[in-house]
């Protein structure tokens, strides 16, 4: 072994354990990032199921209205229309 070769290690034991800090920072930035953005996701795909759902029990009162012989027409339209949307 080159005796240039053992200051060169000894010098860098202390550079990577000062490089080490930032990038341990950078990669735990970069984690909290990816968690904020799944759980951002996941509300966003609840909500869209929330949204289909009540989409889909619409369009199954439709269905039945128009299926439904027996019913008025007109009264199943005009109570829909007055029920909230929510």
């Amino acid at each position: 072994m080159s005796p240039l070769l053992i200051p060169i290690f000894a010098l860098m034991i202390p550079i990577v354990a000062i490089l080490s800090n930032p990038l341990k920072r950078w990669i735990d930035m970069k984690e909290r990032a990816t968690q904020q953005a799944s759980s951002e996701a996941a509300e966003k795909a609840a909500q869209y199921a929330a949204k289909t759902e009540r989409l889909e029990q619409r369009v199954a009162v439709l269905e039945r209205i128009l299926t439904d012989r027996s019913t008025n027409l007109a009264d199943e339209i005009d109570r829909l229309r007055d029920s909230p949307l929510n």
